[in-house]
């Protein structure tokens, strides 16, 4: 990741699309803009970014759709705005791979906050990985640096960075119990009021990439228990 950011803000309205730019580059960020799915598309193209400020509705291609289609080991991080604030919406939001959500209208301050949570995140997960380049449990290998998840007979699964850290936070602790309270502090740290309790879904997710025989456990009124151990690949 570059000493400065590169960012990507895409939103059809131009005037808070400007305004998000503006400030964003005040701050020292380096910022593009696209009005929709295909100048997004043109800018990404000429230059790979770190992360996109997405809105979730837009004429055409919608923000849920590009996120579903923004894969691989090098996706940038995804902030998805949407005048639509309700739980629902940001829960879908998250479930589909963006990093973090946002109602209009947001305070441009806090919006800067969580862009630099997530790019720490991100960075984090790049640079201190531990352990080895792989982990293995069972019959999966985890790649820690692609953050792709292989198993025998199976496709590759493409790991979000949420799903990526909850993982990590089993392998790290398996066959414990750990609360939900406990999954989303140790996975986020001091960015959990960010997530709030989007654990469930991020587990939820995680569980149909594992795929049949998964290890992670229910643990009623508990939590959750990870059933293998893991060991550097």
């Amino acid at each position: 990741m570059t000493d400065q950011p590169r960012l990507l803000v895409v939103d059809d309205d131009a005037d808070l699309r400007d305004l998000i730019a503006g400030f964003l580059i005040d701050q020292g960020l380096q910022v593009e803009t696209a009005a929709d799915a295909a100048e997004m598309d043109a800018a990404l193209a000429r230059q790979p970014v770190d992360l996109i400020v997405l809105d979730l509705m837009m004429p055409g291609e919608d923000g849920l759709s590009i996120v579903r289609r923004l894969r691989g080991p090098r996706r940038p991080g995804v902030i998805m705005l949407s005048a639509m604030g309700e739980d629902l919406d940001r829960i879908i939001g998250l479930e589909v791979g963006a990093d973090d959500y946002l109602p209009k209208p947001c305070n441009p301050r806090e919006l800067l906050a969580r862009i630099r949570a997530v790019l720490r995140r991100r960075s984090e997960s790049e640079t201190q990985v531990t352990g080895g380049p792989r982990r293995r449990f069972g019959n999966w290998t985890l790649d820690l640096i692609s953050r792709t998840l292989t198993r025998p007979g199976q496709p590759d699964a493409q790991l979000t960075d949420a799903e990526f850290r909850v993982l990590t936070v089993f392998l790290d602790r398996p066959q414990r119990v750990l609360s939900r309270d406990q999954l989303l502090d140790a996975a986020k740290g001091q960015d959990a009021d960010i997530f709030d309790r989007a654990i469930d879904v991020t587990v939820s997710r995680l569980r149909r990439k594992l795929g049949p025989g998964d290890p992670i456990r229910t643990i009623r009124n508990e939590g959750y228990m990870f059933a293998e151990r893991a060991e550097d690949a």
